[in-house]
């Protein structure tokens, strides 16, 4: 059975194993021991804190096979962004040039650098083995934490954002960075990303362009690269479009890749979730399909299932992932036959 569950300290060598198998795709999944273990340790204490206002809590979640004990994948939330260090953002804008003499106004895009979301909470380190990259496992994975913040509404801030990842050719380099950030940075994106996954973020200020980049000047890859996701991440973007997410024009300083935003009570997860008694007993077998998950904290647990959205039942082995009892309070959300086709 997949379940997901909060990460924990006998977790580290299979998440290095994720990191290193995600080849650098990820930047707050970087292939350091010492940086991981601090994120299981963040993770831990997050979840132990009484909270009444989000701070710098995260909290990442794993999916296991619970048969085999196998860590197939990882997702996060970090509380509130730019707390102790800056979040960059590029703002797309316009800059206007005209001459009044040769009656010329012109118009151009631009990229502001700007910290827009610091205060924000945003959806992170979300990574699914490719073995297990199929539909209903990238519902579980993402919309798990959906329901986490749903049951503790005062542990994040008002507004989510999440980070794609940008476009990349053929050789797996960013035509964004290669036209942009390689100029001021002098080393690979690849680099780049692996100081900012480890907390290493001081040299974005001190390198990065503080004037506003003309859009036009970049080459036509670059141009092109601007607010696009990587293809492979289409089907996430989809599900958190769904989620109510939408593009503002902001995008990521290395690869441009797009940041979504949402309103937190409107992400459809959390607003469409509900609390209803389980039960537990023989499991059904054509029933709609449903996200279920207990509302605890350290012990929060998640599992994808068939069952009555009214009062799900479910096999004993299944309330006992759940960490709940015949009678007790489950959260739900149905999930419908197109949801599993994204």
């Amino acid at each position: 059975m997949l379940i997901i569950r909060p990460v924990d300290f006998p977790d580290l060598p299979q998440l290095e194993q994720l990191a290193v198998q995600s080849r650098g795709s990820i930047t707050t999944l970087p292939a350091n021991r010492e940086y991981l273990g601090q994120l299981i340790g963040l993770t831990q204490s997050s979840l132990r804190n009484r909270v009444s206002l989000p701070g710098g809590e995260s909290y990442h979640f794993v999916l296991e096979d619970s048969d085999s004990g196998r860590i197939l994948g990882i997702s996060g939330i970090e509380a509130c962004i730019g707390l102790d260090s800056p979040f960059y953002s590029y703002r797309i804008d316009e800059v206007v040039h005209a001459s009044r003499e040769l009656q010329i106004h012109n118009r151009i895009p631009s990229l502001h650098l700007c910290q827009d979301y610091n205060g924000t909470s945003r959806l992170c380190t979300r990574y699914l083995a490719p073995e297990a990259n199929e539909a209903a496992n990238i519902h579980l994975l993402s919309r798990s934490r959906m329901l986490f913040i749903a049951a503790h509404p005062k542990r994040f801030a008002r507004r989510t954002v999440v980070e794609l990842q940008g476009m990349v050719d053929d050789e797996g380099r960013s035509p964004f960075w290669e036209s942009l950030g390689r100029h001021f940075f002098g080393m690979d994106l690849s680099q780049a990303d692996y100081l900012t996954g480890i907390n290493r973020k001081t040299f974005i200020a001190e390198l990065m362009p503080h004037y506003p980049v003309y859009v036009p000047l970049l080459n036509e890859a670059a141009r092109n690269a601007i607010g696009q996701p990587r293809p492979d991440i289409e089907p996430v973007m989809d599900l958190l479009e769904d989620e109510g997410f939408v593009y503002r024009g902001y995008v990521d300083i290395f690869d441009a890749g797009p940041t979504l935003e949402v309103r937190t009570d409107d992400i459809r997860s959390v607003w469409q979730s509900r609390t209803v008694r389980l039960a537990v007993g023989d499991a059904p077998d054509s029933a709609p399909w449903l996200l279920l998950s207990n509302d605890h904290t350290e012990d929060f647990r998640a599992v994808l299932v068939r069952a009555n959205p009214e009062r799900p039942q479910v096999a004993p082995e299944v309330a006992a992932q759940l960490r709940l009892d015949d009678g007790d309070s489950v959260r739900v959300l149905p999930l419908g036959t197109d949801d599993l086709l994204i």
